[in-house]
Order: C-alpha cells, then sequence, then structure tokens
C-alpha cells in the first residue's frame, strides 16, 4: 500500500515527482546539506506481525538487554522489572529511586554500563521531584544485585539532576546513550519552556554529555565557559525521546517531538545549536507560526523531519542477519502513528522510508536489537508488552 500524502515542505522537482508517482511510490521530504530539499520514496509493508514476548507492564519506556539475554524494562510509574527470556516478570527491582509520575514524567530509561560483566552498574534516567511542585529529568546509576531469587539496586548515587527544575510535567526527554569513549549522552527535553532551549545557563532542551561517574569530560565543548553549563553537548532539542550510536560512524544520531508538524532525526555535533524553537518545520497546536521560519543561519538543519507529526520515540541502528536486506537501517517507533518505521541510510543520508506494523495499532515507545539479533520492541499502553518483530 502506498502513502497518499506528501509533506508539504518537501521539495519536488516536477519530472522526478512524475516519474516516481507514475511507479506508485508516495514521497517524504529530507533535508540535505544546506538545507536543499530532496524526494525521499515512503513505502508501507504489511509482511511483518509481532509476538507477544511479555505483557503486563503498566506505561513501559525503556528496555535494555543484560548479557544473559534477559530484560531490564521500565514501568513509567515507577517499577524496574527483570524480564526473563521466556517472558517472566520479576517483582519490582528494590532501591529504584522515587520519581514524579505525572503526565509525561516517571521513571525513563535504563542503560546498562559498557562494562557491566564486570561492575553490574545500571543507570535510570526518571523525572525527579522539587521544591514547589517542580520537576525535572535525573539519572542515577547503581549496582544490579540478585540474591535468593530477589533483585535490588545497591548503592545508587544520582550522577546528574537537570537545572532548573520547573513547573510543568512534559518533555522531560530522556534517553541515555554510551558513546565508544564510555562518556554517556543524556537527552533532555525543554520541559516546555521554549525560548530556554537556547538559554545555555539551562539543560532545558539540551543533549549532555558526562563520565559514567557523573564528572565532566574535559573536551565537551563548552567546557571552561563560565556563562555555559559545561554538560552541554548540544542545544535547541525540543524533546528528544530516541537516541543511538551509528554503528558505522560511532556518532549519536537523536529523534525528537515536534509540534504540530517538524518531528526531527539530528546527528547532534559539539556545540551545534538545532534551533528549537527559533527554526522548525511544524506549527504550534493551534496551527499558529512558531518562530522565525525553517532555517537560520548558525543554526542545523535535521537529516530527516516528518510532516505531519508522527509522534516517534525509542530509536535503534539494526547490524544483525535476521531480517535480509536491513542491516544499516535505522528504526525509530511511533506513539501517535503507532507504527514502527525503517529509515535506508547512504552514509547520513535517508534515503527510502518503510511505515511498518500500521494494522496492529500499538503505541511503540522503545525499539531495541537483541543479542539474538531479532528486533524488540515495548507497546506504551496501561497493559504494555514486549514484542518481537517477525515476518508473517
Amino acid at each position: 500500500m502506498i502513502q497518499p500524502a506528501v509533506p508539504r515542505h518537501a521539495a519536488m522537482p516536477h519530472r522526478i515527482g512524475s516519474v516516481l508517482r507514475a511507479a506508485g511510490i508516495a514521497l517524504a521530504g529530507l533535508v540535505l546539506a544546506g538545507g536543499v530539499r530532496a524526494a525521499v520514496p515512503v513505502s508501507t509493508s504489511g509482511a511483518w506481525a509481532t509476538t507477544t514476548v511479555a505483557r503486563g507492564l503498566e506505561h513501559p519506556w525503556g528496555l535494555a538487554f543484560l548479557p544473559d539475554g534477559r530484560m531490564l524494562v521500565t514501568e513509567r510509574p515507577g517499577r524496574l522489572r527483570i524480564v526473563s527470556a521466556a517472558g517472566e516478570l520479576s517483582a519490582p527491582v528494590a532501591g529504584v529511586p522515587g520519581v514524579y509520575a505525572t503526565g509525561q514524567g516517571g521513571l525513563l530509561d535504563v542503560a546498562t554500563d559498557p562494562k557491566f560483566a564486570d561492575n553490574r552498574l545500571v543507570y535510570l534516567s526518571y523525572a525527579e521531584a522539587g521544591s514547589g511542585g517542580r520537576a525535572g529529568t535525573a539519572v542515577a546509576r547503581a549496582r544490579l544485585a540478585e540474591a535468593d531469587g530477589k533483585a535490588s539496586l545497591a548503592g545508587l548515587q544520582v550522577i546528574f539532576r537537570q537545572q532548573p527544575k520547573v513547573d510543568g510535567s512534559a518533555h522531560f526527554g530522556s534517553r541515555l546513550v554510551f558513546a565508544r569513549d564510555g562518556t554517556l549522552f543524556i537527552t533532555l527535553g525543554e520541559r516546555y519552556q521554549r525560548d530556554r532551549a537556547q538559554d545555555l545557563g539551562t539543560h532545558l532542551g539540551k543533549v549532555v554529555r558526562i563520565r559514567p561517574d557523573g564528572s565532566l569530560p574535559a573536551d565537551n565543548p563548552f567546557a571552561g565557559r563560565k556563562d555555559v553549563l559545561p554538560e552541554i553537548w548540544s542545544y535547541g532539542h525540543r524533546n528528544p525521546q530516541g537516541a543511538a550510536i551509528n554503528p558505522a560512524s560511532g556518532r549519536l544520531w537523536t529523534v525528537e517531538h515536534g509540534a504540530r508538524g517538524g518531528d526531527e532525526i539530528n546527528i547532534p555535533q559539539a556545540g551545534a545549536n538545532y534551533g528549537w524553537p527559533v527554526i522548525t518545520y511544524g506549527r504550534d497546536y493551534n496551527f499558529m507560526k512558531i518562530g522565525e521560519g525553517t532555517s537560520k543561519p548558525g543554526m542545523e538543519q535535521p537529516v530527516y523531519h516528518w510532516d505531519p507529526s508522527i509522534a516517534p520515540s525509542g530509536m535503534a541502528f539494526y547490524t544483525g542477519t535476521r531480517y535480509p536486506g536491513w542491516a544499516g537501517s535505522v528504526f525509530v517507533g511511533a506513539l501517535k502513528d503507532t507504527m514502527l518505521v525503517r529509515l535506508a541510510l547512504s552514509g547520513d543520508r535517508v534515503v527510502a522510508e518503510e511505515r511498518l506494523l500500521q494494522g496492529e495499532k500499538r503505541r511503540i515507545r522503545d525499539v531495541r536489537q537483541g543479542p539474538d539479533g531479532w528486533l524488540y520492541l515495548l507497546t506504551d499502553e496501561g497493559d504494555g508488552e514486549i514484542l518481537r518483530l517477525h515476518r508473517r
């Protein structure tokens, strides 16, 4: 089945567009260097289905695999579970920090330390309450201890707190991604404080980079500047809820929510400004214009964007062999549009989009490649599930 709509910002040379339409291929917009627009084919496939691995999770948000194939899964109300390969859920892991489980807040992402086999360290991002009803994103780490069939977090240490904490229960981010050099990237929403995404004196609307113990890498782009928070890696982000390291380049990729349109994939560079809310491909929820337009000198263009919005969340690069022809693709879950998106790449360019699982109507919150080479998905529902993708 072919997608009927073309995003209104996609510039389509008449001749090329006519040929592709005649071939039955829909087109989407792709941003190239300098803001030049190109046509990208968008297709749908009904050849894929899912098998339920586990169910009974309340709004699961993040998933990480343990070396033995078991899974750590967060539930937004504040629970961490260990899920066996057979889909059995553990009792809640003890020692999880208290969370601000309101609106979009709660227990969010989970990641294991690159040296987990030696140190058993687990990292959690979560919405943390402050004084006066304020809240912000925080990250803690602890050692996963298991004894007598019970699991707990030992020696919990908060290694990062978003500053400042603000009112509201939206746009916390946040994904945790370890870079090849062992540093930790944290994606942070602007907490619906739009203009402060441009303020380098806050962590709102930023990607930050720290060491696993919370200390500052000396080569961070703003290290040594007194007028900038030194953890900041990039800024001008809205609400990035997906992130992954591209195995081909080692660089961080992120996906973030736009408003009414303007969901973006970016490759955050050190010290770069990604424009929100000065530039965006979306409009406000009341259809009014946001900012100054879609481009401005000194502000980066996204690698790819969606208009209308799909409400993207988890992101994963595929490196396995279970799905022939998919190695090197990047996958993005969609909440509003309840689907899994596969993006084919040529270097850092998106060259095609394929939309999967549209008939299942699941809010896909996270996407991960398992150690067995299969793709696993989390559904953000009251009776949330872990799904495994397979061909029909």
